[in-house]
């Protein structure tokens, strides 16, 4: 029989293979958990998008040359899962953020928990909120970017896939490139099961090189959805300028 889920999401990110997911990470610069959320749950905070009162802004990607399609950011006070799971996710992340810092030789500042970081965050001048749930129709599609906000990063994050690739749409695929030292950029393609959440680096990650550790930058983004509706929830965690 398969394994029961756990009651909450903060227990079933805990329950994450944690130094599996650290092994991926460092092979990929991306890692699939298991099942975060319900689909119940799923259906719950795709269903935010319309209560408008909810978000701090709305972005047209079309107006900004971002692609095709719209995002919202999350005002305070936060969806009771949304802040959840970021306070869930964050000390798992930290030693794998810590231990990327130390083969680039860079400082660490990211302190034990997140409302310390977040705090750091704010007296640098990035006081607004950042986490985000994003809608795509067919043919919307988002460019290769980074989410940096500020001077004060973080380098993981997280998307959560809020609908059923295949079923509520076709297409939309997560993308991650990476620009390899002196080579050729190295693509990898992500679908995102519903429920499931994807860690990936959000500016760079070290790779071995003949000199030790090198950074390989690292842009993400979105392929064209074919067919369909496509909600997802962004977890970024440092705030923004």
């Amino acid at each position: 029989m398969p394994t029961p889920m756990a009651v909450t999401p903060h227990e079933r990110v805990a329950g994450t293979d944690w130094a599996g997911l650290a092994q991926e990470m460092d092979a990929h610069g991306c890692a699939l958990t298991g099942p975060i959320l319900t689909g119940d749950e799923c259906r719950e905070i795709a269903g935010l998008y319309d209560e408008v009162s909810r978000f701090r802004s709305t972005i047209d990607m079309a107006r900004f040359r971002f692609g095709r399609g719209q995002y919202r950011y999350f005002g305070r006070p936060f969806p009771h899962l949304v802040g959840q799971l970021r306070q869930a996710f964050y000390p798992r992340l930290l030693p794998i953020a810590r231990d990327w810092a130390t083969r680039l030789g860079r400082p660490a500042p990211w302190p034990d928990s997140l409302d310390e970081w977040l705090a750091m965050c704010h007296a640098a001048g990035q006081t607004r909120p950042t986490p985000i749930l994003l809608r795509y129709r067919g043919g919307d599609w988002n460019a290769l970017h980074r989410d940096l906000y500020g001077d004060l990063v973080f380098p993981l994050q997280i998307v959560i896939g809020l609908d059923r690739p295949g079923t509520d749409y076709d297409g939309g695929e997560f993308l991650l490139v990476e620009q390899r030292p002196r080579a050729q950029s190295r693509g990898t393609v992500t679908l995102l099961p519903q429920g499931h959440g994807l860690v990936f680096t959000t500016r760079d990650r070290p790779v071995a090189s003949a000199r030790g550790w090198s950074a390989a930058p690292v842009r993400h983004g979105v392929s064209t959805v074919r067919r369909g509706l496509r909600h997802t929830l962004g977890l970024v965690f440092h705030d923004a300028v």
